[in-house]
């Protein structure tokens, strides 16, 4: 029996399930027969079966009595919903939320700053074919960690001319051909430099600039503000090996695989378009073996049936104590948001409703809890931001002790009187139709066989200004969050750790006060020699929220998660 993972992860893999457990599909073209951890040990992380309401247990029936109850009360209702499952249809309840004037979220923790200035520069953010990535010459990993967060794609990389830019030195960086280990929060500056080398040797791609972009000028007068020597040390990295980098893209087609990494901060929109900005100037767009792959936009050339218009606040931004009711779905926040403690204290403040998988922070904490159908139990399509590939994902077991996103929203409209959903099938029909396919496999509606061979809807727009306040330049760490190896945020296998670096001169096991101007917290020391000496890191799903910023970047849709710096104080034990 054929489904797909549906856990918010670029690989989006095809699955078997023989009724006990999960097999990768070997027929697959990015799949091929292989999990990762997550879904390997999928069955070790119980799914809650039992609603409940104030540490009582109770039927799913009297659940919905009491959410019913309770927003009849209430005058302000927000429905966060989180990306524990990716499916189209998790999306189902904004019409019912939606529908009874709740203020839904917009923006995002992950992406949203990387995906508005991919919009700024290209218009749509198309999905870079894996075939596209296997014709390369030179791929550019820019920020990503591919070896936790995307694997599958490893083979698509061999025979290539690898290069690293990351302030970590991980495990692909230790066998890449070449790895900048860059300052963090210098993407930006990185972006320019090599764009001027390309400028300083006339190495531009004129005639795409041509004809696929506009005020090309302005993009020159920017770059060159980026004054040599200061800029390359804030890069932190030898203005040789940035000349060389420069060379080879000149001189290679090149694939830029641009991760998360470089948009956790105020200006993250346009440190991503300075990349674009990079590409378009070598003409890496449209053709063969080259462009810039981020998230791609799986809703470009999409008719959502479950688009709707809402009162919205910025997730980042979300204070759930201004809310009478909360409904949380498929999302941890107490772990997973910026300044936990704010965070945690407004979820008490408020009527917390939890609709979810399992017994995490936020839903030990809520005042009702109703228990959600995993991705075996219920119907769903799943589209990927990583590759060009739509799985379906049909219902393959029961379970009658939860509820799926579609029989929950269909429930409470017929409480409210809002009448009927259509029927389940009509709105996964709707999402196929609007696939394309080839042989057996259906690909995204927005696929193209090389992206923007035809060019861009509009111009590509070169950036050519950027808001940077940063007052980051003190003595305190670097904090660098990426995503663990064995978790997806506060999923499966959490790292508890704090890294240090070998200079801080502390030890394994020894415990630190961790601050920031927005919270503190204590964590357990591990050393890692593969940082910067500058740099800590702690992994997504850890504790670390405790110290990160809770406010947006610089266009007001994105976590900032990076976006501070941090001091660590060895704690006294008794």
């Amino acid at each position: 029996m054929k489904t797909a993972c549906p856990l918010d992860c670029y690989d989006a893999c095809s699955v078997i399930y023989n009724g006990k457990e999960l097999k990768g599909d070997k027929g697959h073209p990015l799949t091929r027969g292989h999990l990762c951890y997550k879904l390997n040990h999928y069955f070790d992380y119980p799914q809650s079966t039992t609603a409940r309401f104030k540490g009582k247990e109770i039927t799913l029936d009297e659940a919905l009595d009491i959410l019913e109850e309770k927003i009849k009360e209430s005058n302000e209702i927000l429905h966060f919903r989180g990306s524990g499952n990716v499916g189209k249809m998790q999306a189902v309840t904004d019409l019912f939320f939606s529908a009874i004037g709740a203020t839904l979220t917009e923006g995002s923790l992950c992406d949203a700053a990387g995906q508005l200035g991919i919009k700024q520069g290209r218009g749509k953010n198309l999905i870079l074919p894996l075939e596209q990535i296997q014709k390369s010459e030179l791929v550019i990993v820019w920020g990503r960690n591919i070896g936790y967060t995307n694997h599958h794609i490893l083979p698509f990389l061999e025979g290539k001319s690898l290069v690293v830019i990351d302030p970590v030195r991980t495990n692909l960086a230790k066998n890449a051909a070449m790895h900048l280990q860059i300052t963090p929060r210098s993407d930006l500056e990185l972006a320019c430099i090599l764009a001027r080398f390309v400028y300083m040797q006339n190495r531009e791609d004129e005639a795409f600039i041509e004809k696929h972009t506009q005020d090309y000028s302005f993009y020159v007068d920017f770059i060159r503000s980026y004054r040599m020597v200061p800029t390359t040390d804030k890069i932190g990295v030898d203005l040789v090996d940035i000349a060389t980098l420069a060379e080879l893209m000149m001189d290679m087609k090149t694939v830029i695989l641009v991760g998360n990494g470089v948009q956790k901060y105020a200006h993250g929109t346009e440190v991503v378009r300075a990349i674009d900005s990079l590409a378009a100037m070598l003409g890496l767009f449209g053709k063969e073996g080259c462009g810039v792959s981020f998230l791609g936009d799986t809703s470009a050339g999409l008719d959502d049936p479950f688009a709707v218009k809402a009162k919205r606040v910025a997730k980042p931004l979300v204070d759930f104590g201004a809310y009478d009711l909360c409904f949380i779905q498929g999302s941890n926040p107490a772990v997973t948001m910026p300044n936990s403690a704010k965070v945690r204290a407004g979820l008490q403040e408020s009527f917390t409703v939890v609709f979810g998988l399992y017994e995490d922070e936020t839903a030990k904490m809520a005042d009702l809890f109703i228990p959600a159908k995993n991705f075996l139990q219920k119907n769903d399509i799943r589209f990927s931001y990583g590759h060009e590939y739509v799985e379906l994902m049909p219902k393959l077991e029961e379970n009658e002790k939860a509820l799926s996103e579609y029989e929950f929203t269909n429930a409470m409209m017929n409480r409210f009187g809002l009448g009927e959903l259509k029927p389940e099938q009509e709105y996964i029909d709707h999402f196929l139709k609007q696939l394309k396919k080839r042989g057996e496999y259906y690909l995204l509606p927005s696929f193209e066989e090389v992206p923007y061979q035809e060019g861009f809807e509009e111009p590509f727009c070169f950036i050519d200004e950027v808001e940077d306040e940063s007052d980051l330049i003190t003595n305190e760490y670097h904090l660098i969050t990426p995503k663990a190896k064995n978790a997806i945020n506060s999923q499966f296998k959490r790292d508890p750790y704090l890294y240090v670096p070998l200079s801080s001169k502390l030890h394994d096991g020894d415990r630190v006060e961790v601050v920031s101007e927005y919270g503190k917290l204590e964590m357990e020391v591990r050393l890692l020699a593969e940082l910067r000496d500058d740099c800590i890191l702690a992994y997504s799903g850890s504790a670390i929220n405790y110290v990160t910023p809770d406010r947006a970047d610089n266009w007001g849709y994105n976590a900032i998660f990076q976006d501070v710096k941090v001091s660590i104080r060895k704690v006294n034990e008794s």
